[in-house]
This record gives C-alpha cells, structure tokens and sequence, in this order.
C-alpha cells in the first residue's frame, strides 16, 4: 500500500493487545537509541506500560493459543494441492521454534523487571502527575544523569527478557497482515459497512487511503460486521464526516 496511510482495526480483544504491545516495543526500540534524559524517560514509560499489560493478561498463553491456531490453519494448507510444501514446512518449524521459546522463559513475564528497585519505585511515582521530578525520585534523577552508554545497556538488560514476546508478536501480526490482498472500495458519501461471514475466522481490518487525501478513518464494529467513516478536519480541531464518495484500499485479514 505504498502511498498510502493505513488504519488497522483489530476485530478481536487479543489481535488489539498484541497491537498494542507492538507499538509499546517499537517505542522502547527507538527511544532507547536517543541520547537525551527525555528519550530515556520515554523507553521507561512505555515500559512500565507494558508491565501493566502483562499484569492484566496472561501474555504469554495468549500467544501460546495464537500460535497453535495458526499451527491448526497451516496443517489443513498442507492438505491442499498446490502448496509449496518446504515453504510451509518452514513455517511450521519456525511456530515450533518460537512457541519453544516461551515455554522456556522462566517465571511470570515481566516479573525480573517489576522486581527491580528503580522500576519498582518508578512505577509507584508515576500514577502522581509529575510524580518523577527529581525531587520525588533523586535515585531515578540520578541515572537520568549517567553517560549515554551506561543508561543504554541498562535499558537493553531490562528490555532483554521481553525479546521472545517481542519476536512472537511480530511473526503472529505480519502473517495475519499478509493473509489477504487489499481490494479497491468506494465509500458512499464517507461511509462503507460491510457484513462478515461467520464461519471465516477475520481478525483484522486495513484500511488504506490515499496520503494526498484530506481524511481520515474511523472504524467501529466487530467480528460480524463493520463500519467506515472517512472524516475530514475543520478548523478549531473539529471533524465532520466526508461529503464525497471516497476510494479506498481494504484488507480483512483472517488467518
């Protein structure tokens, strides 16, 4: 979809977790590469973030269940005619590998960070708007303050237990992303619904729409229909929806 601004909508609780666990470990990958006290601070919040997830989900069965669901749909594609038989078998053995992977993480995930005295007292900080400031935590301004490389490997260490999770998210989302091909849509008056079959497992819907177009995409629904609303900016930050029939490019993903 080059030239093109994507809109994804999860169509199921645990497609949405593992997105949002995908941009939080994309935020600590970039963050943690910058230099200055701020993007520190950035890799440590969307850290602690991810700790609050673990914290409300068992992570790491869900991905165990995501796994073996796409394990079951590639053993009925090995029954089909026409399959590249290696290709798939590659497939396998790397869902093999990686579901290995996290049975061997030792412990509650995330569990060797929350134990950590600065983290622990980061994390009890931070529900207090500004609680951070380095008079609230002289420990945490402290290392703020350390040469860039010292602040870097910490950051690596902390971020290194979670690189299996981070591995599995991205191998479970790029294949459902690549599951379907986009097809050409038309959004009557800035609006398109559509009804999904039951008996198809979707998990996720893209939206792709022209980068030169002055809109953008709201998606509602669920895993039996959904519906578009390509809105435009007014002035004072208001929005309103599109007048105009409006071409889009539309992916539902299954898998």
């Amino acid at each position: 979809m080059n030239g093109h601004i994507i809109y994804e909508f999860p169509l199921n609780e645990r497609i949405r977790t593992f997105i949002r666990l995908e941009k939080l470990f994309q935020q600590v990958s970039h963050f943690s590469k910058g230099a200055s006290e701020w993007d520190s601070r950035a890799s440590i919040e969307s850290l602690l973030d991810i700790l609050t997830i673990f914290s409300r989900s068992d992570i790491r069965s869900e991905l165990l269940k995501e796994l073996e669901r796409h394990y079951k749909v590639l053993a009925r594609l090995a029954r089909s005619h026409g399959i590249d038989r290696e290709k798939l078998q590659e497939v396998i053995d790397e869902i093999d590998a990686l579901s290995q992977q996290l049975r061997d993480i030792n412990g509650k995930l995330g569990s060797q960070l929350s134990s950590d005295g600065l983290f622990k007292s980061i994390a009890q900080r931070s529900t207090i708007p500004g609680g951070t400031c380095s008079f609230d935590l002289p420990y945490y301004h402290y290392w703020l303050q350390r040469p860039v490389s010292e602040r870097q490997q910490d950051l690596n260490l902390w971020v290194e237990p979670f690189l299996a999770v981070m591995k599995v998210i991205d191998f479970i989302l790029d294949t459902i992303r690549h599951s379907a091909l986009p097809e050409e849509a038309v959004a009557q008056a800035g609006f398109f619904q559509e009804n999904l079959d039951k008996a198809l497992p979707y998990q996720l819907i893209r939206i792709g729409l022209a980068a030169d177009q002055p809109y953008f995409a709201e998606v509602s629904g669920g895993k039996h229909r959904f519906s578009i609303r390509f809105l435009e900016l007014l002035q004072d930050s208001k929005v309103q929806q599109a007048t105009d029939n409006i071409p889009f490019l539309l992916t539902k993903c299954q898998f």
